[in-house]
């Protein structure tokens, strides 16, 4: 299909005005043929891997910056589950491949590295648990390993083992960190994408190629835009006008995308058509939400306005291209979207309507601080309340919590650049503890049964 000149200045006005970026390339690698029975081989074939490709990922998509004149904001890599390579290594594999992975990313100037973790959602091999119980070390000790874990799928129910574990983990990577910034690298979902290219959850997928570039775009400053300037418009036509925005912005991100997949000679993947807030005045989804005519997120009205936006943004976007995946949703991170920030301080927004947004977009419960003294069991409780609407719906949902070390409800704090700033958000007191305890694994829903 051809690009007309009107659209290729449509595009150069969303840069320079509405901020619009690619938001990321990632490239998938295997790393499955790495593998050797001498842990030092293995670390340092998948030290070279990564460093071969990441910094030919690096220099083409420079090029194709300046070519253009659309910033790509991050260049990131993911790589197999890290579960399923170490799976007959010795005990201390876990934290030397993860330290290979920091430092091949370090030196090829990658901004981060994604697919430490495992596919745990009916159960946990060896490799897996072991991987689990490394993620402290992991994520106190690098400084670009990404982490995830997929612990519930619509067809295989939830593993409520490895959800009971998560609460504890998670509150010593806190305590092992500054802020419990090694939190927000660390993301645990239900029916995780194979091809995701977003932080902290990228990982390559067992059925992918060797090689994948997915390109993940982002526009809420773009629809923010074209939503102001149709202010009394009904809401079928206003769904219409994002439909529209979206074409452009797919269509501009799957152009680049595809010239960087052959320029590296690997082929393209996907891209993502995820709504991606930055902590930039004007780039935010609780901005769109809020032009929409709510008055704040979180307010009533929220959920069906979220609703209508995501919808949008796909039938647009699956107009644009045949090769949309990844996450392809709405993220709302708390402490990343200056709109959603501002709800929570002003207390529009608590971690209940948050849960019930999740109902109607993809990503779930996203950079949110809570008081450091939250218990294991209730982080864990949190984490399956949100699966389960991903479980039971078919689809995506993911989690990433931060007990902040030493806050309380209604502190705040900056967890520094991309990650941005937030006020801590209250969590009900009452416990979920004995539930939680039962263990065992949530069976799949009744939907799940298909064939």
């Amino acid at each position: 299909m051809e690009y007309s000149l009107e659209e290729v200045m449509e595009t150069v006005n969303m840069t320079l005005y509405q901020n619009f970026d690619i938001r990321t390339v990632t490239l998938g690698l295997n790393l499955k043929d790495c593998i050797d029975s001498d842990i030092e081989v293995f670390s340092s074939n998948v030290y070279d891997r990564v460093m071969e490709y990441g910094e030919k990922l690096v220099a083409q998509a420079g090029k194709l910056e300046e070519k253009y004149g659309v910033p790509i904001i991050n260049k990131r890599i993911s790589v197999t589950p890290v579960s399923l390579i170490i799976e007959s290594s010795d005990e201390d594999a876990p934290g030397k491949i993860a330290q290979a992975l920091d430092n091949a990313a370090r030196d090829a100037n990658i901004d981060f590295i994604g697919g430490y973790g495992a596919l745990v959602q009916k159960g946990m091999t060896r490799g897996d648990a072991r991987l689990i119980d490394s993620l402290p070390d992991v994520l106190s000790g690098t400084e670009r390993v990404c982490a995830f874990l997929n612990v519930a799928s619509t067809a295989s129910g939830m593993n409520m083992d490895a959800v009971m574990r998560l609460g504890g983990i998670l509150k010593e990577i806190s305590n092992r960190t500054e802020n419990g910034v090694g939190c927000a690298k660390f993301v645990v979902f239900s029916n995780a994408p194979e091809d995701n290219p977003f932080m902290a959850g990228a990982f390559h997928g067992v059925g992918e190629p060797d090689f994948s570039l997915n390109i993940g775009i982002s526009g809420p400053g773009v629809v923010r835009s074209v939503v102001e300037k149709n202010r009394d418009c009904d809401l079928t036509a206003l769904s219409e006008i994002i439909k529209r925005t979206s074409f452009k912005i797919t269509r501009a991100g799957e152009l680049i995308g595809k010239e960087l997949a052959a320029n590296m000679d690997v082929p393209f993947g996907i891209v993502d058509i995820s709504l991606a807030s930055t902590t930039k005045v004007g780039d935010s989804v609780a901005g769109i939400v809020e032009m929409m005519g709510i008055e704040k997120m979180g307010a009533p009205g929220s959920t069906a306005a979220l609703a209508l936006l995501i919808d949008a943004v796909k039938k647009g976007g699956a107009m644009a291209s045949g090769n949309v995946g990844g996450l392809s949703g709405t993220f709302i991170p708390v402490s990343e979207d200056s709109g959603m920030n501002a709800a929570v301080k002003c207390g529009a927004l608590s971690i209940e309507k948050l849960e019930a947004l999740t109902a109607v977009c993809s990503v779930g419960l996203d950079m949110i601080a809570i008081p450091g003294d939250t218990p294991a069991e209730t982080i864990s409780a949190i984490i399956a309340d949100e699966l389960s609407i991903g479980v039971v719906n078919a689809k995506t949902t993911g989690v990433r919590l931060i007990p902040v070390p030493g806050k309380r409800a209604g502190d705040y704090v900056n967890f520094g650049g991309l990650l941005g700033e937030t006020y801590v958000m209250e969590i009900n007191r009452f416990s979920p503890r004995n539930f939680i305890l039962r263990g065992g694994r949530m069976p799949s829903p009744v939907t799940s049964m298909r064939n």
